[in-house]
């Protein structure tokens, strides 16, 4: 069982920009999708296999009723946490919604139904975006629909057309130096998040990729929250 974008992570964070439509096309929807079996090979030459808990039968089942619910709730793949600095303690605007959060989901479920977690380090890598305080521009009916906002609606998609895929080298080169004048020259960014659109004014330092290590959940501490 994994979670993950459905459409790859590009697709999910960029939309496409079609000529028949005037609103961007997304694909970013995100579930967690199931395997026959556990492919031993391909998570030892990708990654780490880790023992984390041992569970009884009953968990595993109650887990499993909870994956079916958390899969109906939360269908899309969110790539950006957005904050307001990089200290700690900052004001945080928009929470990412990627598969790491989902295992944490996941182990904080197994946690309240009783499992014992093995006392070993897990990390995440997360994308951070800085940012001031964002502001709401509407909806995509608002945005694009019949009573469109035609200026708005050119700069969202006058911003996102340097993300498109399937660039020559030269086109990619370009499209660096549109996104470098966009996001940190004039410091905007434009954020689709939960159908709606939103201005970051961009801060430094822009953007950062972390890889951080968040402890597993106790189950005591978990239990006695409820």
């Amino acid at each position: 069982m994994e979670w993950y974008e459905l459409f790859q992570l590009g697709n999910c964070t960029f939309p496409h920009l079609r000529p028949e439509m005037n609103a961007p096309f997304w694909c970013n929807q995100g579930a967690a999708c199931f395997f026959e079996g556990i492919d031993d090979s391909h998570w030892k030459e990708n990654g780490t296999l880790v023992h984390v808990a041992t569970i009884s039968g009953n968990t595993f089942n109650e887990m499993a009723k909870w994956v079916k619910q958390d899969n109906e709730t939360g269908i899309y793949y969110e790539t950006w946490t957005v904050q307001a600095s990089p200290e700690k303690g900052a004001e945080t605007w928009f929470e990412s919604y990627d598969c790491s959060k989902f295992v944490l989901r996941t182990y904080t479920k197994l946690a309240e139904l009783g499992a014992e977690f093995k006392k070993i380090e897990t990390n995440y890598t997360r994308i951070f975006l800085y940012s001031g305080e964002p502001t709401y521009l509407g909806n995509e009916t608002s945005i694009f629909g019949p009573a469109e906002n035609k200026t708005l609606a050119l700069a969202i998609r006058r911003f996102y057309y340097p993300f498109k895929p399937h660039l020559s080298t030269k086109e990619f080169l370009l499209s660096l130096l549109q996104i470098f004048d966009a996001t940190i020259i004039h410091r905007q960014f434009y954020l689709f998040y939960n159908f709606e659109y939103w201005f970051l004014p961009m801060k430094f330092p822009f953007i950062k990729i972390t890889y951080e290590e968040i402890p597993l959940p106790n189950r005591n501490k978990t239990l006695s929250g409820l």
